[in-house]
């Protein structure tokens, strides 16, 4: 008789302590200790092989250009505009001021998907860590921070503030709703959240997604091309070590929503098209944020989130 491995993620009752189904604000506040860890990371961080092309989504405030002036004795030369001064034939200057605070944002996907995983953890869980993690970063930084949380069915919108207060209710719901969404995970339009987000974020800024990008559909492209236009994106693809690697060889039941479904993994084509399946949609989101000048970062479940703070 065959034997079955059952992956379907168990169910708890909302009373009982599931580690890795859920997350609880303590932990979401707990990841304020890697901030410290962040910025250090970040000003040793130099061109590697490891962080690819990836921008810094958090730099540091600057100085942005504000106009061109006659230049007034002690300005300082550093400053001069010699095009200008060519061209006119006098002496001018690039005045710029400090760079203002910025908006930060993150759209944490919560769909049925991400209620999945095989090690350690949660997709929505892992999800839920970073997008806190990437909060206290906005914080120390001074920035506003705003997030949009869609659970599949709903959007959960808080637009960018600054502020403790503002990131802790944040931490809170997002806690509340990782438990939540055990109960009843929604399919969903994830297109319908970046609609939502696209009229919330008025303000050029960053923008996280915190996703798997199951459905990577058209009205999904749409848009994250319209707000790639007017922010900064990055794209962090979360993915479960399922996702990567087929099962190794044997039969499996899933079960969803009530049905169930049985396969087994010892044929090569099954292997070879689940490969080519995850290989693709890989692929389709490399080239996006090629053409979008976004940001694409891959991270895995399961793994320690301060490993894979590249983006930041």
């Amino acid at each position: 008789m065959a034997f079955f491995k059952d992956i379907t993620a168990k169910i708890f009752k909302s009373e009982e302590k599931a580690e890795g189904l859920s997350v609880s604000l303590d932990e979401l506040i707990g990841m304020r200790r890697y901030v410290r860890y962040v910025k250090t990371k970040a000003a040793k961080k130099t061109s590697s092989l490891l962080s690819g092309d990836v921008k810094s989504a958090f730099k540091g405030r600057g100085l942005e250009f504000e106009e061109i002036r006659n230049y007034t004795f002690g300005d300082d030369v550093r400053d001069m505009d010699w095009r200008v001064t060519a061209r006119r034939d006098e002496p001018y200057i690039k005045v710029f001021q400090e760079e203002r605070d910025r908006e930060i944002y993150v759209l944490l996907d919560f769909s049925a998907t991400m209620v999945f995983g095989t090690k350690k953890e949660l997709k929505s869980v892992f999800a839920s860590k970073t997008a806190a993690l990437i909060g206290w970063v906005a914080l120390e930084n001074r920035d506003r921070f705003g997030c949009i949380i869609y659970d599949g069915e709903q959007n959960y919108v808080f637009k960018a503030k600054s502020g403790l207060k503002n990131l802790l209710s944040i931490l809170n719901t997002i806690a509340k709703m990782s438990a939540r969404i055990l109960q009843n995970p929604q399919g969903g339009n994830f297109g319908k959240a970046l609609k939502i987000a696209e009229k919330t974020i008025k303000n050029q800024g960053n923008i996280f997604i915190l996703s798997d990008f199951a459905g990577f559909d058209t009205n999904v492209r749409n848009a994250l091309y319209a707000l790639s236009q007017k922010s900064e994106l990055y794209l962090l693809e979360i993915s479960d070590e399922l996702e990567i690697n087929p099962p190794k060889k044997g039969e499996y039941m899933a079960e969803y929503a009530g049905n169930k479904l049985v396969f087994n993994t010892y044929s090569a084509d099954f292997v070879e098209n689940y490969k080519t399946y995850f290989a693709q949609k890989r692929k389709n989101l490399k080239e996006f944020a090629s053409k979008t000048k976004s940001s694409l970062v891959e991270l895995k479940n399961g793994t320690e989130i301060s490993d894979q703070i590249k983006f930041i």
